[in-house]
C-alpha cells in the first residue's frame, strides 16, 4: 500500500469520525451530569434536516448550521424537561425523540420539497467547502511532510476542525473549571452538589443543552459538508456508535477522540476495500460495511462491564425538604 492510498484512508477517517467524535463529546457532557441520552441519534437526524433544508431555501450553509443547533436544542429542551422536570425515565425519552425524529423529518422533508424525504442537492454557498491551510501548497512538494499536511491535515470543512478542538475543550471545562468540577460532581452525587447550594437541575438542563449543540452541529456537517442534502435516515446509527465510544472511551474526552477515530477508520476501510479477496474465499462488501456495528457489538460485550458510568446517572434527582 503506497502513501497515496493511506492519505487517502486516513482522510476518509477524519471526516466520517467527526459526527461520531461530536456527538461522543455530547453524550460525554449529558451523561457525566448524570442524564443518559439515548436520544443522540434522533437529535443529529433532526439537525441534518433542517441544517439542509434552511441552507437550501436561503443558500447560506453558517443560517443552516445555526437551524440545526436549533433544532438539536429543542429536542434536548423536551428530553430535559421529561427526565429532569418530570423525573420521567431517561432512555423511554430519548428513544421516543428518535422515533419522533425519524417520522417528522421524513414527513416534513416531503412537504416542503416532494422528493421523497430528500432535500434539493445544496449549491456551493449553502454547504461548507473545504479550508486550505497556509503553506499547504507550498509544502504540498516537500516528500512525506508535504503530502502529510496538504492532503490529510489540510483540505478538511470547517467543523472537521471544530469537533478537533471541541477535544481539548471538552477536557478543559471538565477538569479544569469549577463548572466542570460541578458538572462531574452532580452525575456522582447530587445530593452532595445540592447541600453545597448548587442548583441539580440548572446544572443538568446546562449539560443537555451543551449536548444539544453538540449534536446540531454533528448533524449539519453530515448534510452540509460530508454529504450535500438530506436523505432519510441519513444517521445510519451513528447517536448508537457514538453511544459505544463513549462507553468505551470511559466518558474521557481524550480516549473519546481515539475510539471515534477507530471507527471512522473501519467505516474507511469498508469503502475504500470492497470485495477484498483473500485467495481461497472473497470478503464481501457487505461483511466490510458492517464492521463498525460489529466493532459497537463487541465493544459493548467486551467492555460494558468495565466501564463505570456515573453513579447517579439515569436517576433523576428528588430535592429532600
Amino acid at each position: 500500500m503506497d502513501l497515496a492510498t493511506i492519505l487517502q484512508v486516513l482522510d476518509s477517517t477524519i471526516r466520517l469520525s467527526t459526527p461520531l467524535l461530536l456527538a461522543c463529546l455530547a453524550g460525554l457532557f449529558s451523561e457525566r451530569a448524570g442524564v443518559f441520552d439515548i436520544g443522540l441519534e434522533g437529535k443529529m437526524l433532526f439537525a441534518a434536516f433542517f441544517s439542509a433544508a434552511v441552507a437550501a431555501f436561503t443558500g447560506n450553509a453558517w443560517l443552516g448550521l445555526v437551524a440545526g443547533i436549533g433544532a438539536s436544542l429543542a429536542l434536548s429542551a423536551i428530553h430535559g424537561l421529561a427526565s429532569i422536570t418530570f423525573r420521567g425515565n431517561q432512555l423511554i425519552s430519548g428513544v421516543a425523540l428518535n422515533f419522533l425524529a425519524s417520522g417528522l423529518t421524513v414527513l416534513i422533508a416531503q412537504t416542503w420539497f416532494k422528493q421523497g424525504g430528500k432535500t434539493p442537492t445544496l449549491e456551493d454557498g449553502a454547504r461548507f467547502g473545504e479550508i486550505t491551510l497556509p503553506f499547504a501548497e507550498t509544502l504540498s512538494g516537500v516528500p512525506v511532510i508535504g503530502p502529510i499536511y496538504a492532503e490529510l491535515i489540510s483540505g478538511h470543512a470547517i467543523l472537521v476542525y471544530v469537533a478537533l478542538a471541541c477535544v481539548p475543550l471538552t477536557w478543559w471545562v471538565l477538569y479544569r473549571t469549577r463548572f466542570g468540577l460541578r458538572l462531574r460532581a452532580v452525575g456522582e452525587a447530587p445530593d452532595a452538589v445540592d447541600t453545597a447550594g448548587v442548583s441539580v437541575v440548572r446544572l443538568r438542563f446546562t449539560a443537555v443543552a451543551i449536548c444539544g449543540i453538540l449534536c446540531g452541529i454533528a448533524g449539519a456537517y453530515l448534510a452540509t459538508s460530508l454529504q450535500p442534502f438530506f436523505s432519510k435516515e441519513m444517521t445510519a446509527g451513528r447517536g448508537f456508535i457514538a453511544l459505544a465510544a463513549l462507553i468505551f472511551a470511559k466518558w474521557r474526552p481524550w480516549y473519546a477522540l481515539m475510539t471515534c477515530l477507530l471507527f471512522g477508520l473501519l467505516q474507511a476501510v469498508a469503502l475504500r476495500f470492497q470485495n477484498i479477496d483473500l485467495g481461497a474465499f472473497t470478503v464481501p462488501v457487505q461483511v466490510m460495511d458492517a464492521l463498525p456495528y460489529i466493532l459497537t457489538v463487541v465493544i459493548l460485550a467486551g467492555f460494558v462491564g468495565k466501564a463505570i458510568p456515573p453513579r447517579a446517572g439515569g436517576e433523576p434527582y428528588v430535592k429532600e425538604r
